[in-house]
């Protein structure tokens, strides 16, 4: 086994951290958004304003400081720090599975909305090859959307597993829709 796939299968030192300290330009606030909307996309979370923490781990390191340069050429400034955590580590650790977790909730919830959509097209008796590859674009994005926050979980948020259940729930529905509408169209055996 290779150094990448070991350091991969090893569960990840909850108390090594990697923290991102950092002040940017006040306007346009846009520059802020775009320090949050990737921290965000990263699964980091905020220690306090401005101060944004990963687990450590050479993608997340490699990313970060990919952030920081961004952060320099907006004529900002951060400083990428990796750290133990000596007291408090599992309340770091809790606020990641936290943030894991909604994420995971918000999943859920759009599956739900995934069922009610194919509720509504029963109800209309909407059956066509159409509305099938809608609702199939949706659960791909269903799929790349769990895809995206597990690979961010690295811990194993206990929400993870309702959410793995609830898309294959959805993945369900939608091949016995995709059996009606064939069955519609005369292509049912």
């Amino acid at each position: 086994m290779d150094a990448t796939a070991a350091e991969t299968d090893r569960e990840p030192d909850p108390d090594q951290w990697l923290l991102l300290v950092y002040r940017v330009p006040s306007e346009p606030t846009r520059l802020r958004a775009t320090v949050w909307r990737r921290l965000k996309a990263l699964g980091a979370v905020y220690l306090q304003n401005s101060a944004a923490a990963l687990p450590a781990g050479k993608n997340a390191e490699h990313a970060l400081r990919r952030l920081r340069r961004e952060i320099v050429d907006m004529e900002g400034s951060a400083v990428l720090l990796q750290c133990n955590a000596l007291v408090g580590g599992q309340d770091v650790r809790a606020l990641f599975q936290s943030a894991r977790d909604s994420e995971y909730e918000e999943i859920l919830d759009k599956c739900q909305d995934f069922h009610t959509g194919l509720e509504k097209e029963y109800r209309a008796e909407h059956f066509t090859y159409g509305e099938l590859e809608e609702n199939e674009v949706e659960l791909v994005k269903l799929r790349n959307w769990f895809a995206k926050v597990q690979a961010r979980d690295i811990f194993g948020a206990p929400a993870r597993a309702s959410a793995e259940e609830a898309l294959g729930a959805c993945e369900q529905a939608l091949e016995a829709y995709a059996a009606r509408v064939y069955l519609e169209d005369g292509d049912g055996s």
